[in-house]
């Protein structure tokens, strides 16, 4: 029989609501009490959270964990460790991989490969066209039927309007759903920086934002003619949100995400030519930044997702042209979070549960987890009063290009929960 534990003196954090002062009691790994004053359980564990706030586990719909085929960079077995170091118990990965996810049989290498080096549920997309080419259909009726929902080539955007019009017609049929890369290839140029003042200042050649907000229509209106529901990956730019705003109250099956790094971070951060400051869609502008963030509070944004693409410290000390796009966001995500918004007011826990934990399962046709009577226990708990260095002692992904390196942040994540077995204690 599993520990019984009662988690004394925090506040409960959801979805729909302030927080609340409550005791929590935990049974055979499900919560059998919720409430004020609870008479502690003879035999139970006690766990102070004086000062603390619980809340349900986070999931991240985005992540690259770059298996097969560039597993030095980061792997499913250090990819979830890294989730479980952010609070995070389930994830999405990404078809990106050599070979491409777009196949029964890849499919089922890597969901029997995640199960057996795994402590979470891993979950992977497929690729809407073979190899990611964008020339021809993937097996799109094989992977849905070895477990596949979402269908996306990220990375890159389907530059043929026809084809992805077929696939949102064919897939919709199946109950998938489309995720997009928005980024028109005649107009993103060489990916490196937005551009504008800023990168003509540093003398390097940009991407402009409608590269991305040109597709992001694109996309809307062709699975709007196919009644197909998009979901749009790592928004970036403030007239691409309010695309999305507009597509949604026309009517469309649209979502949306938005990754903490286009929420807290802009083009003046590459000053130095930090090119952990370099992904792709990239950093936009300061109004961008504020623009975003109202829109998570307004709710366009469905989601909140790391897009979480690590890289070797090689690859990441090339030039800033060279260096590959992308940073690891799982093991900083909700500190970060906390640390920028929450602790400055500018964002209330209920939005980052609803956003990265309710609403992210739900897309996946998972039920969230609120901590509630009856209820899996599946949570966390976290200490605003307490600190968190990202060392390379403390980041469980293999790569750790990310701005927050050697920095330390306000919060830390103290105790993850996921049925009964206890998946991080510090």
């Amino acid at each position: 029989m599993s520990e019984a534990l009662f988690f004394q003196g925090g506040e409960v954090a959801a979805e729909d609501g302030p927080l609340m002062a409550a005791d929590v009691w935990v049974v055979d790994g499900v919560v059998k009490a919720v409430g004020q004053m609870l008479t502690v359980p003879e035999g139970a564990r006690v766990i102070d959270c004086t000062g603390k706030v619980l809340m349900p586990a986070m999931f991240d719909a985005h992540v690259h964990f770059r298996e097969p085929g560039q597993t030095h960079k980061e792997d499913i077995a250090n990819g979830t460790e890294a989730s479980i170091n952010g609070g995070i118990t389930g994830v999405v990965m990404m078809p990106n991989t050599n070979p491409a996810i777009d196949s029964a049989a890849v499919v089922k290498m890597v969901l029997d490969k995640a199960k057996a080096v795994s402590r979470i549920p891993v979950y992977t997309s497929g690729c809407i066209t073979k190899g990611r080419e964008g020339k021809e259909l993937a097996a799109i009726d094989g992977m849905r039927e070895a477990g596949v929902l979402m269908l996306t080539d990220d990375g890159d955007a389907v530059p043929d309007s026809n084809l992805l019009l077929q696939a949102m017609r064919y897939a919709k049929e199946f109950g998938m759903f489309f995720a997009s890369h928005c980024e028109d290839p005649a107009l993103a140029g060489p990916r490196a920086m937005n551009e504008g003042k800023k990168s003509y200042e540093l003398g390097i050649d940009g991407t402009p934002a409608i590269a991305e907000e040109l597709f992001i229509d694109r996309d809307i209106r062709i699975a709007h003619a196919a009644g197909a529901h998009v979901h749009i990956q790592h928004v970036s730019s403030r007239l691409g949100m309010e695309t999305i705003r507009w597509w949604k109250e026309m009517g469309a099956k649209v979502t949306c995400e938005v990754a903490p790094h286009h929420l807290m971070f802009n083009e003046e951060d590459i000053a130095d030519y930090n090119t952990n400051y370099k992904m792709n869609p990239p950093l936009r502008l300061a109004s961008d930044n504020a623009a975003l963030l109202q829109g998570l509070k307004d709710g366009v944004f469905d989601l909140i997702a790391t897009d979480h693409a690590p890289h070797t410290e090689f690859e990441k000390s090339q030039d800033f042209v060279s260096a590959p796009n992308g940073l690891s966001g799982l093991d900083t995500a909700l500190v970060s979070l906390f640390d920028r918004f929450v602790a400055a007011g500018d964002l209330t826990w209920d939005v980052i549960v609803k956003r990265y934990s309710a609403e992210p399962r739900r897309m996946m046709n998972l039920d969230p987890v609120p901590i509630e009577e009856g209820k899996r226990a599946e949570l966390l708990v976290f200490d605003p009063n307490g600190e968190t260095t990202f060392s390379r002692e403390f980041m469980k992904s293999k790569s750790v290009n990310t701005p927050f390196f050697n920095k330390t942040l306000k919060g830390s994540i103290d105790l993850l929960l996921a049925g009964d077995e206890v998946l991080l204690e510090r």
